[in-house]
Parts: C-alpha cells; structure tokens; sequence
C-alpha cells in the first residue's frame, strides 16, 4: 500500500500535464502599419493624392490582415503588409525609393521575430524589388544577420531571386526631389559638392516614407519589419535605423514590436526601438507610456524635434502610434477587428 501511494504521488504531476489540454491557438489578432512621418498637413496633399495614400495603407493592412486571419505567422503578415507598400511608388521603399546624392537608390529593410528573437536586415541594397523579402532570407537561410551591398544581392541571387535593373526603380517625382536638393545646395556652396554638406533638403515635401509593420498573430507572437529608401541627398553608402536591429527594428514577445520612421541617426543614437522594449521591461511602462517617452521626449532633447515616429504594439495587442512630425501615414486593425487608416496630426 506504501509503495502504491508513493507511486501515485510521483505520477500526479504527468497526469496533471496531460488532463491539461494544449493551448489553443486563438489568440486576438493585430497589425499596425506606417508609411513614413513627415511634414504632412492637408495642405500638402490634394484630394486625390490623399485618398490614393488612404486606399494603398489599407490595402497593405488587408493584405497583412488576411494572413493573420488564415491563422498564419506574424513574420508572413508583416512581409505581405510591407510588400505591397514597397511595389507602390507613392512610398519611399522599394519602387518608389528616393535617390541618393550621387543619382543612385540604396534601399535597406529588416525583420524580426518576438518569439525568439532571430532577425534579418539588408542595406545599401539597389537591384532588390523587394527588400523585405531578402530580409527575411538572411534570417532564415544564413547564420547571420545583416548582409550589405553587393554581398546581399550575391545572396539573393543564389536564393532565386532576380536582381532588378536601375530604370525599375525611377520615378520622376522622386528623381525631381533630388535635382531640388541638388539646386538648394548649389545655391548654398556656389557649386556642386561631391557629397551633400547641408543636410537632407528635399525630403519634407511629402514626409520621409520609410514603410513598417508590427503583427501579433494567433499564437500570441510578434513580429516586426521596416523597409526604406533612405532619405533624398544622402551620401552615398549612408544606412539608417531601419537594419539596425534595436534601432528602427525591434519585436519581443515578452514586451513589444516596434518600427520606425525618419531621421535614422537619431533612432540609432537612442537605440529607440530596443529602448521601448527595455522600458517596459524594466519600469514597467505600458507601450504607449514606452513609445511618447521616446518619440516624443528623448528624441527630441537629443536633436530629433520633427524628426521621425514610431509604431509600436504589446503582446496583448495595445497599439501606439507616437510622430512628432506633423503627420504619419498610419492605420491599424486592432484585436476588436476595427480598421483605422490616418495620416495628418489632428486625427
């Protein structure tokens, strides 16, 4: 009889495990997008430019949407939303990336997976059709992280995919944002320079346009991604945040996933996206407090006013959206279903 009752309590535990059912995979579902902070106000945009921004943001939701709903990964949603913004010339990724000062494009983009923290980036990258898409490769076909340049291309051509010719990504709206930058800074130094000495002019007209997402998918995983252009005028080889892992890239599911927008180099000084994450963990801010407390606060007292913004969603689906710029090309489909596209400050 001892021996039996000893028994039974040495199987109790294994029989606890198995009367408990697997979690079911039915976890609320999210996805927040953006297109890019800027100077953006009403009287930038005409009826007819704004309603086609509003109609490709929800086009990518939808598309990122549709995945979630499927039941699939966050990283695929992420991919899909972003996608679709970098094959549509109105957003500065991809097609219709801006150029840098010596007439060329160099696009970079990054993904990253809460759930156990792999991620995958590429920059300086100029024959990519879908930046977001080698991104994802490095991740998951290489034991590395970032790959640059022509080594990333190599990469991509051994993975299938096809490199794409320079005409592909010309567009006159943003080759006309370069001759303007070029032109201000003529007139600036009385000649041309061989790289830019004056900033970034040319890049406010019609916001930044760096492309992000953050998905949390029915398994209750993160995921986040971030693919740009660059900003026009930029030297040459220039990278910003969006690659950089913790600086316009970040997904933890313990705490959040993140995308930026804007002026890179503040985003990387800060750690910003990383920075968020840390902030909840450590003092125990919700993602909104985490997010203004960066974007609206540390940005701006290192330099960044006007500068940039952030998406940024927990694992419980809570979304924040912080810019301090005047306007971000914006829109959500939070865990109720509700679908929100918006662009200028005052929404």
């Amino acid at each position: 009889m001892r021996y039996l009752l000893s028994l039974c309590i040495l199987l109790l535990p294994f029989a606890s495990m198995a009367a408990d059912p697997a979690p079911a995979d039915n976890h609320p579902i999210a996805i927040v997008i953006h297109g890019g902070a800027g100077t953006i106000t009403r009287k930038d945009l005409t009826p007819q430019m704004e309603a086609r921004y509003r109609a490709a943001l929800k086009q990518a939701l939808d598309a990122g949407y549709a995945v979630l709903k499927q039941g699939g990964a966050s990283l695929d949603a992420v991919q899909a939303a972003i996608r679709v913004m970098e094959d549509d010339p109105l957003f500065n990724a991809g097609k219709g990336s801006v150029f840098a000062h010596n007439g060329k494009n160099e696009m970079d983009a990054a993904v990253m997976d809460g759930s156990n923290l792999k991620a995958g980036a590429v920059a300086a990258v100029e024959h990519i059709k879908n930046p977001i898409d080698l991104a994802r490769l490095v991740m998951d076909k290489t034991p590395h992280v970032l790959l640059v340049g022509s080594g990333a291309e190599d990469f991509a051509q051994s993975q299938g995919m096809t490199l794409m010719p320079a005409s592909y990504f010309f567009t006159q709206r943003r080759w006309d944002e370069l001759q303007k930058a070029l032109e201000e800074e003529k007139k600036k130094n009385g000649a041309p320079q061989e790289q830019p000495q004056h900033g970034y002019p040319g890049t406010k007209a019609h916001g930044f346009g760096t492309v992000g997402a953050v998905a949390l998918d029915r398994h209750g995983n993160l995921a986040a991604g971030t693919s740009t252009g660059g900003l026009t005028n930029k030297y040459y080889g220039r990278v910003g945040d969006s690659p950089i892992i913790g600086a316009g890239t970040y997904a933890n599911d313990q705490s959040c996933g993140v995308s930026g927008t804007g002026t890179g180099e503040f985003f990387i000084r800060l750690s910003l996206a990383k920075s968020i994450s840390d902030m909840m963990l450590l003092k125990g801010l919700t993602v909104r407090q985490a997010a203004d407390q960066l974007v609206m606060h540390d940005l701006v007292a290192l330099g960044g006013k006007d500068t940039g913004g952030a998406i940024a969603m927990d694992h419980d689906g809570h979304i924040a959206m912080p810019f301090n710029t005047e306007g971000m090309y914006r829109g959500y489909i939070d865990t109720s279903g509700k679908e929100v596209v918006e662009i200028y400050q005052d929404q």
